[in-house]
């Protein structure tokens, strides 16, 4: 909570400590980053949808993390304090790296709570109407709050006239992405194409069981031929991509 105070009457001893904290806590965070990256490194990347949002994930969190650092800094925090860069940096963090991950996650395991695939164009369109979206709500908030545009206001001069609009805009267009979203995702429930228990060509064992899983999963102990990483041995390199793109585009 330190970091939160430098502007207060807090020690300076207390501020360094909790402005070194703030720099140290991001090292483990960085080092999931680079992790996360290096799982994808050599890997046959399909992008559909749930991989534009990994992806969109890893941009936005990476930026949340990154304007983290500045406002660590205790001399860039004195200006920077409670202005509408920390309303930035904080959605980077939490909607562009949580949000972005549950939406992620979200279409991984739809056919496999509904057994439907939903319509995989809407997918990435809206996952590309979002990411727009949010970096045009939140990028003119943090020129405005470089300016010294303070949060919790209700009114604001007009030198951030413009600044405000373009987020204004920017969040329509955030709504208007979810709104597809909540379109296609209901549709396919009643509507969609069956989605088979395995529509990922994945090999772990919670796609071999039936979409929707049945109570108890399998009715026996399943049976394995492969390891779980045996991708070339089952499935034939870019063989599931083009059965991907002809069932579901």
């Amino acid at each position: 909570w330190g970091h939160h105070m430098f502007t207060s009457t807090q020690s300076v001893y207390a501020s360094v400590v909790f402005s070194f904290l703030t720099f140290f806590v991001g090292i483990p965070s960085g080092i999931k980053v680079f992790n996360w990256l290096a799982t994808m490194y050599k890997g046959q990347i399909v992008m559909n949808t749930p991989m534009l949002y990994a992806f969109s994930f890893l941009i936005l969190f990476s930026i949340g993390g990154f304007t983290g650092i500045v406002l660590g800094t205790m001399s860039l925090d004195i200006h920077l304090h409670d202005t509408y860069f920390v309303v930035a940096h904080f959605h980077y963090t939490m909607m562009g790296g949580t949000v972005m991950a549950f939406l992620g996650g979200l279409h991984h395991w739809w056919p496999k709570i509904w057994g439907r695939m939903y319509n995989e164009a809407w997918g990435r369109i809206t996952a590309v109407i979002i990411f727009i979206g949010f970096n045009v709500t939140f990028i003119s908030q943090f020129l405005i709050g470089t300016q010294g545009m303070p949060r919790r206001y209700f009114d604001y001069i007009e030198q951030y006239r413009y600044g405000h609009a373009f987020s204004t805009v920017g969040s329509w267009i955030i709504a208007v992405g979810f709104v597809i979203m909540a379109v296609y995702l209901i549709h396919s429930i009643f509507k969609g194409k069956p989605s088979g228990n395995n529509p990922w060509g994945s090999l772990t064992l919670e796609w071999e069981t039936t979409s929707p899983p049945d109570p108890h999963n399998f009715p026996g102990v399943p049976e394995l031929t492969h390891g779980p990483y045996d991708y070339d041995k089952v499935i034939p390199k870019s063989e599931y991509q083009d059965e991907l793109e002809k069932k579901y585009s």
